[in-house]
């Protein structure tokens, strides 16, 4: 796996240039990882995108986002990670700036 934040200066992970098997959404107290072969599709633009798997949603806020929504396309993000504060103020200035991760289960209203 590649560490994108120092090889590509993108705040995520991409597989090997096989497809991962699936995504690993960090955020700050939980972890989820979603099978690839769940991935419904992937929709937004710069500022916002939300990626539908069978029995998750998720939402990425930020800007800059479009070549993350590539990625989703692809299915070749291995590895999502929230930022921090600290993080969000290191990558200011950086054409992608992911601000926040969510992780909805679609069976809780």
């Amino acid at each position: 796996m590649n560490t994108a934040l120092t090889d590509n200066r993108q705040p995520w992970e991409t597989g090997t240039p096989e497809r991962p098997a699936g995504l690993e959404i960090v955020l700050l107290k939980r972890t989820f990882v979603l099978p690839w072969n769940q991935f419904l599709y992937a929709e937004g633009g710069d500022d916002e995108i939300r990626a539908a798997f069978t029995t998750h949603d998720v939402l990425i806020k930020g800007s800059g986002l479009n070549s993350l929504l590539v990625e989703l396309a692809a299915q070749r993000l291995a590895r999502l990670e929230q930022p921090v504060r600290a993080d969000r103020l290191a990558t200011k200035g950086w054409p992608i700036n992911p601000r926040g991760v969510g992780c909805q289960d679609r069976s809780r209203p």
